[in-house]
């Protein structure tokens, strides 16, 4: 989306919350639940394992009262005997479960026997009296876990039982701690629970609103269904260009591409492939490696392209490089061949001019009745009429072609170039494309007249160089051979095929026609025809006139019969 795009847009219908709100606050109500449902667990559990391990170390503290050998003496003498309780608060039992119980930090230890009469007691009044929870599991030689409401509240309590020296059970112990005090340390972990769930919630919520900010700035701030007319609308408008559009992303991959530019660039890559592996000319390539806003020839396959490309940035940022491509392949064919009418056109024009003068000199001759000076006149206008054209035209036959070449001759000459006719040409029939075959042979002749042009007057080994160009056709088979050589310095690059790329030209940006697409446009044609234009001399060696020299193949282009 460009700048403009972003500044037409239109604004949101007023009182809608967008989807950035809805999820952040989704997110946090999500976030605060979780964690209520995880900390209230959380306490819970932690209630519970308070629970056990507080019962466990009253259990422990009974466990070790209970196999004190003096506890275990006492309590087998004092359960067959009946001791008053005024004896048993001051016994020995009653010191020794007070001093347990303020050294362990217990809220009691009681010690009964085996009737469940209480021999030790925290508060006096109780010591003597039967117990006030039954006994009966923790006599029947079970260790006992629970929490219990008793005379000094509710505690979590562990029971053991005492045996005698012969393993029978004399009595009990039973050591309470009470649940306020395990609530109290409760108190503190909980604490810290929620601490942390308010952190978590904390951290939870700013990393839902960067999450949201994030989304907001990758999204330029649309809606969904902003986003998806974006879409529908971007897919509406690509595909109903008559342009080739290609989108490169700052990865380097391919984000958008229309049907017209897969098309015109032969490309059926998806999207999301590297742009080095869309098997792009070195010229497109370029455009998308250095964004060039000015409009480049360049030569996919049969097809002419106009390309250019841009780079675009949103709020600063860069997005990419978009590539717009425009078929003028048949510009640039009519744009030749406009060419090549001109030149015939130039041509014929001098001529008519020469030979309305002619006529008129003959004229006035026959007027004023000078009839042997008329034909003696005419008799030398029909002998340099034939010194005129090029020795071997006679062999081509075709009209057009004898035509065209006719034209070219005189063109050369007014440049100082000698155009001939090679000695094997012989062209009979009649074009089934003279377009295509004009084409073609203009735009070798013309490239040959041109370098001949440049290298006119060039003195080489004490001799100046005549600037020559010879064109021979030869047809075989409805194949018309078209070969052209000049007396030029060669075509000037190290591989012979450069000369076909697009763009490659000796001429410079302001001369017509000086893109350097002539050639390629030529091969396209004969390669469209079943042929093809080869280089078989770069030219800048002895041999031949010295220059280049090409040879064309286009198939059934000429009706023999």
């Amino acid at each position: 989306m460009t700048q403009h795009e972003m500044k037409t847009r239109p604004a949101r219908r007023a009182g809608r919350v967008s989807l950035v709100a809805q999820i952040l606050v989704l997110q946090v109500l999500v976030l605060v639940a979780s964690l209520a449902v995880i900390a209230t667990w959380q306490i819970s559990r932690t209630d519970d394992k308070l629970r056990e391990e507080y019962a466990e170390r009253a259990l422990a503290v009974s466990r070790a009262v209970a196999s004190d050998p003096e506890v275990r003496e006492k309590l087998s003498a004092t359960s067959s005997l009946d001791v008053p309780p005024e004896e048993l608060v001051g016994g020995d039992m009653q010191r020794m479960a007070v001093d347990i119980a303020r050294r362990t930090g217990v809220l009691f230890v009681v010690i009964a026997n085996r009737e469940g009469i209480r021999l030790a007691h925290p508060d006096l009044d109780k010591i003597g009296f039967h117990v006030s929870t039954d006994p009966s599991g923790v006599l029947d030689g079970e260790e006992i876990l629970d929490t219990d409401r008793g005379t000094l509240g509710e505690s979590v309590r562990g029971k053991a039982p005492v045996r005698d020296v012969d393993g029978r059970i004399v009595g009990f112990v039973s050591t309470g701690i009470s649940t306020q005090e395990i609530a109290d340390e409760a108190r503190g972990d909980i604490a810290v629970t929620i601490g942390i769930a308010a952190l978590a919630l904390f951290v939870g919520i700013t990393a839902s609103w960067l999450l949201a900010r994030r989304w907001r700035r990758l999204t330029l701030g649309l809606q969904p269904d902003e986003l998806v007319d974006l879409v529908t609308d971007q897919r509406a408008v690509l595909g109903s260009l008559a342009d080739g559009v290609v989108a490169i992303g700052r990865d380097e991959r391919l984000r958008v591409i229309n049907d017209r530019a897969r098309e015109l660039l032969d490309i059926s890559a998806p999207v999301g492939t590297p742009k080095d592996e869309l098997s792009l000319s070195p010229r497109l390539l370029g455009l998308l490696n250095d964004p060039n806003p000015r409009p480049i020839a360049a030569g996919v396959g049969e097809r002419i392209v106009l390309a250019s490309s841009h780079r675009v940035t949103v709020d600063g940022r860069d997005l990419g490089v978009v590539l717009s491509v425009i078929d003028r392949t048949d510009i640039e064919q009519l744009s030749r061949e406009l060419d090549s009418i001109k030149s015939m056109s130039e041509a014929l024009r001098a001529q008519r001019h020469e030979t309305a003068n002619r006529f008129h000199v003959l004229s006035g001759l026959l007027r004023h009745g000078h009839s042997d000076e008329a034909l003696e006149f005419l008799t030398e206008i029909i002998g340099r009429r034939g010194a005129s054209e090029p020795s071997g035209l006679d062999n081509v036959a075709e009209p057009h072609l004898h035509a065209f070449l006719d034209a070219k001759t005189s063109l050369a000459r007014e440049r100082g170039v000698e155009l001939s006719i090679g000695g094997q040409t012989w062209v009979a029939g009649a074009l089934v494309d003279p377009v295509a075959a004009t084409t073609v042979l203009g735009n070798l002749v013309d490239n040959a007249i041109d370098a001949a042009a440049d290298d006119l007057g060039r003195v080489e080994a004490g001799d100046e160089i005549r600037a020559k160009v010879e064109a021979e056709l030869v047809t075989d088979d409805g194949t018309l051979w078209i070969t052209v050589a000049d007396s030029g310095p060669g075509i000037g690059f190290d591989d012979p095929a450069q000369v076909f790329v697009e763009g490659a030209t000796s001429k410079p940006d302001d001369v017509p026609g000086g893109h350097g697409m002539g050639l390629a446009l030529a091969r396209q044609i004969c390669r469209r025809a079943g042929g093809d234009i080869q280089v078989v001399d770069p030219g800048g060696g002895p041999d031949g006139l010295g220059g280049a020299v090409f040879v064309a193949e286009l198939r059934d282009v000429i009706s023999e019969g």
